[in-house]
């Protein structure tokens, strides 16, 4: 399983929210420039973030952006499933395909892709940031230039 580069992204802010010390807002243009990523993109991901509830988002002078709750609430899973909004692993309309209603084949990649989010749930995002993860995050808040 491949995940959108939305998906991506999306995770890649979480974890790096994690670690603001203190828990602090962090600007969109801060988090474009430590991950050399489009503005443009990153808005959506963290508006729709927004709309889930997963961030406070705060527009304006001294504004920016905070997790909504711990790291440790948040499970992979869950996120991984919201992010991906239903992208199906095949689509068997479109094109249409001529073994649609006789085939199998999308139930079992279902059967798959349920077992991989339900693997994913075991974890939460505060278990993503482990180890060497966590160290990498925290480097990249200290060499920021927007580091307060």
């Amino acid at each position: 399983m491949q995940l959108t580069r939305f998906t991506d992204l999306g995770l890649r802010v979480l974890m790096y929210l994690c670690h603001a010390e203190p828990p602090q807002a962090i600007t969109i243009a801060e988090v474009t420039e430590r991950f050399d990523v489009s503005h443009n993109h990153l808005t959506k991901v963290v508006q729709f973030m927004g709309q889930q509830g997963w961030l406070v988002n705060v527009r304006g002078k001294g504004g920016g952006m905070r997790l909504a709750q711990p790291a440790e609430q948040f499970r992979l899973g869950q996120l991984v499933r919201a992010l991906e909004r239903s992208h199906e692993l095949i689509d068997c309309a479109e094109p249409p395909c001529v073994l649609r209603g006789q085939c199998t084949l999308k139930g079992l990649l279902s059967q798959g892709e349920e077992a991989f989010y339900a693997a994913l749930d075991q974890y939460s995002l505060a278990d993503a940031l482990k180890g060497k993860t966590q160290e990498a995050i925290v480097k990249l808040h200290r060499s920021s230039p927007y580091a307060r």
